[in-house]
């Protein structure tokens, strides 16, 4: 199993459409998070054995396989749960698909249950990339979000996982927090490049419906501040940049051969399985997820039913759609197709083009302005085939 990066070029990125992946879902947490719309829960830490036993059941039900080149463990928080429960999905992923030789088995963990014991029992269990939610070294920021941990975990965190013999970390940062200041921002990206990571991610803090923090803005509270965040969005480029990690989708930087491979997979339109309540899978032109409940996930799981709550096939122009909806968060674009040509065609694509939003490089479309990735996805939904463009047929009615 690989202990390092990938060594890919940043524009060799489409090989990655047929590199066979999977996402596990862990909804356990010690806390939900306010600003958290996931399919997680917290004090149900009694039902991870059978979630567990549910997941597996999930993964030999399965079709089988090629084997597998990338491994996602998210959550919820993965890291919460016995490494034992882990270990087990492993193998069965394992028996079920098979692993490359060079698999990227990638885990979620937050900052305060993160052991030296813990993480050695990991690593050897399998596990070979991590990416710690550290989202601030603020402590009044992490306040804020309702994180459990501080800033001074973050470090010892990291420090467990390379003693343990980790050598591809990964942190998660979240900007725009009301209580974050200018100066509080710029620390974070300092203290954040000080650990040496492989790997960053910067989220901007959205407020999502149905979350406390959706209550709190709606019952007066500050709400993030659009223009405050594209600064801040801003200065993570520059200093991420400067200290060598490189952009290769909207918030997620990298030393060169470290990216994420199962994110790789997904923005390159590359099929990949997906277990556990509310995950989501793309295979054979289907996108499909799960039901989102824990209890509901396991019932059916339990009963022998199927776990699916929705399906969707991408065919003919739909596909094309999708092609561009996800392979534009990267930093290489996507490739020449009719809708390339249609969005260049349209008075909305002229536009973003001529506003150097979007730019041709090599062949490919890109985005040179990622903080305006938003307008350019609205524009490729609203997308029409050409004039004599045919639609496959669908054999199977979905």
């Amino acid at each position: 199993m690989s202990r390092g990066g990938n060594d890919m070029s940043v524009f060799d990125v489409d090989r990655h459409a047929d590199t066979p992946a999977a996402y596990v879902h862990v909804p356990f947490c010690s806390a939900v998070c306010p600003y958290c719309d996931f399919a997680v829960v917290a004090g149900a830490d009694d039902l991870a054995g059978r979630y567990i036993d549910a997941v597996i059941a999930e993964i030999q039900a399965s079709d089988r396989w090629r084997p597998l080149d990338a491994v996602y463990f998210g959550g919820g928080t993965p890291s919460h749960v016995d490494p034992s429960l882990l270990e087990r999905v492993l193998e069965a992923l394992r028996r079920r698909h098979e692993f490359t030789e060079g698999v990227e088995i990638s885990l979620e963990a937050n900052p305060e249950d993160f052991a030296l014991d813990k993480a050695e029992r990991l690593l050897s269990s399998g596990f070979n990339r991590v990416s710690f939610g550290a989202q601030s070294f603020d402590d009044a920021v992490l306040i804020r979000l309702g994180r459990r941990h501080r800033a001074s975990d973050i470090g010892v965190s990291i420090d467990n996982a390379r003693r343990a013999g980790f050598e591809n970390i990964s942190l998660d940062l979240i900007f725009g927090a009301a209580v974050e200041s200018d100066s509080s921002w710029a620390v974070t990206l300092e203290r954040a490049l000080a650990l040496g990571p492989n790997h960053v991610s910067c989220y901007a803090l959205t407020v999502e419906p149905g979350t406390p923090l959706h209550r709190e803005v709606k019952a007066g509270a500050d709400a993030p501040d659009p223009d405050t965040q594209a600064d801040r969005y801003e200065l993570a480029e520059q200093l991420l940049g400067e200290a060598g990690l490189i952009r290769y989708e909207v918030s997620n930087w990298s030393h060169p051969g470290y990216e994420c491979r199962y994110n790789l997979t997904v923005w390159a339109q590359g099929q990949y399985e997906a277990y556990g309540n509310g995950a989501h899978r793309f295979r054979e032109g289907v996108r499909s997820h799960n039901v989102r409940r824990v209890d509901a996930y396991i019932d059916r799981m339990e009963n022998g039913s199927s776990p699916v709550s929705g399906r969707e096939k991408i065919t003919g122009w739909n596909e094309e759609i999708d092609r561009l909806f996800v392979g534009m968060r990267r930093a290489a674009g996507v490739r020449p197709g009719p809708g390339v040509e249609a969005l260049l065609g349209t008075p909305g694509g002229n536009l973003l083009l001529r506003e150097h939003i979007i730019d041709v490089d090599e062949g490919r479309l890109v985005v040179r302005r990622p903080l305006l990735s938003d307008e350019v996805h609205r524009q490729i939904l609203d997308l029409q085939p050409p004039d004599g463009w045919v639609e496959p047929a669908d054999p199977d009615n979905l």
